[in-house]
């Protein structure tokens, strides 16, 4: 069905799935869309239901109401990280980062862009330590700019997507926190590993990113998610031939992160 609708409307289409069903949508000015009709039509052999609505004049402005703040930790309990798009209010009281939710590449509101501010939070409110940090798959560069704003410093990135390295320069930039980030693809091999290392990836590229592992680029301290909450087992199994043994893990919902010590004998 997804395939045979990016055919007929080539500028996008919008999914969304609920309890026993899936809605796309397509969107166009009068005359760009194809006639499907207003009741049913049958696209890949399926018989859909149809419905056409215009859409207000205001959606350019409506569309913000999807995107709200995000508050990470207590700011009564020590640090905390506010994430907003640009048009919300500042909060000068904490450490802030601003994305613009324009850009498709994370806007911090994922579960688990939460769990690894949570655990960097963690750290902070101990005292550290602090110094250089590595984002793993960094995206739109939330995590590397938050843990800037922490406490971090200096503080490096990288991703496999080109737009991705882009979108979290540009981010960098506007939030005054200076990072370096970089395209790689961590399937080829791993860039020099800070002593604090953020991974926000999947468990089958957390894996990866294990084997890439020696006892020459090994980090003090690791932070994965990305991990569904079943999957903490493979992952703890997959960094402690590394000697990274867990010192903590977090759960929202289905996903989970784990953050890892190296131990002394490494």
């Amino acid at each position: 069905m997804l395939a045979e609708l990016t055919v007929l409307a080539p500028g996008g289409v919008e999914e969304v799935a609920s309890d026993g069903y899936v809605e796309y949508a397509i969107y166009g000015a009068e005359g760009e869309l194809p006639d499907l009709g207003e009741e049913e039509a049958v696209i890949a052999g399926g018989t859909v239901e149809v419905e056409a609505t215009e859409v207000a004049d205001d959606w350019a402005d409506r569309w913000r109401t999807f995107h709200k703040p995000l508050l990470v930790g207590d700011p009564e309990d020590g640090p905390a990280v506010w994430i907003r798009p640009p048009w919300e209010p500042e909060r000068a009281d904490m450490a802030e980062v601003v994305v613009d939710p324009g850009q498709a590449f994370g806007t911090g509101a994922h579960p688990t862009t939460r769990l690894c501010i949570e655990a960097l939070i963690g750290i902070a409110r101990e005292g550290g330590p602090f110094g250089e940090l590595t984002d793993l798959g960094c995206g739109s560069g939330v995590l590397a700019i938050a843990a800037g704003k922490l406490g971090w410093k200096p503080l490096d990135g990288c991703d496999h997507e080109v737009a991705a390295v882009a979108a979290a320069r540009e981010n960098a930039a506007v939030n005054g926190v200076e990072v370096d980030f970089e395209r790689i693809d961590l399937k080829a091999g791993l860039p020099v590993l800070a002593p604090t290392t953020v991974a926000n990836l999947t468990a089958p590229l957390l894996e990866i990113v294990a084997a890439g592992m020696s006892r020459e680029n090994l980090p003090e301290t690791l932070i994965c998610s990305g991990l569904l909450a079943t999957e903490y087992d493979r992952v703890i199994d997959a960094f402690a031939s590394h000697g990274l043994v867990e010192t903590g893990r977090g759960v929202i919902g289905d996903w989970g992160s784990l953050t890892f010590a190296r131990s002394s004998d490494q």
